[in-house]
């Protein structure tokens, strides 16, 4: 039997992001349905309808935000490793994003103000510390 390989933080936090992903497009599109229908969701959606409430709207927000920066966060992850620079100051920034994109998502769907923003401007950190990192 072969030795298990330990994979370097940043590709397991790569990992898990991809289950962020996920569970942000589900939470959006679970509360869209809510608010426009089972019925709608299942059409072709050619009306074009959006979700006018208040928590459907900051969901979709959320995770446009999350897409905005989320391919930064996977060319840095990947650069890392294929490089040989993982660990560090750049595993430690994964870490850092991924707990404070975590805290993004309900800081951000409850509308709470400036603890989000904080939590933001960590994930930023987060990608800056691995992009550091990369070019050290």
């Amino acid at each position: 039997m072969e030795p298990a390989v330990t994979l370097p933080i940043e590709i397991t936090i790569l990992g898990w992001s991809t289950l962020l992903v996920l569970f942000q497009v589900g939470l959006q599109g679970m509360l869209a349905t809510r608010e426009l229908g089972g019925q709608y969701n299942a059409s072709p959606r050619d009306e074009g309808l959006k979700p006018k409430g208040l928590h459907a709207g900051r969901a979709e927000r959320a995770l446009r935000n999350l897409l905005e920066t989320y391919p930064i966060f996977v060319a840095l992850a990947l650069a890392l490793t294929i490089t040989g620079q993982a660990g560090g100051l750049g595993a430690a920034g994964s870490i850092i994003w991924i707990v404070a994109r975590i805290a993004y998502v309900p800081l951000y769907v409850l509308g709470i103000p400036y603890v989000r923003s904080l939590a933001w401007v960590g994930s930023v950190a987060g990608l800056l510390m691995m992009l550091i990192e990369l070019l050290a």
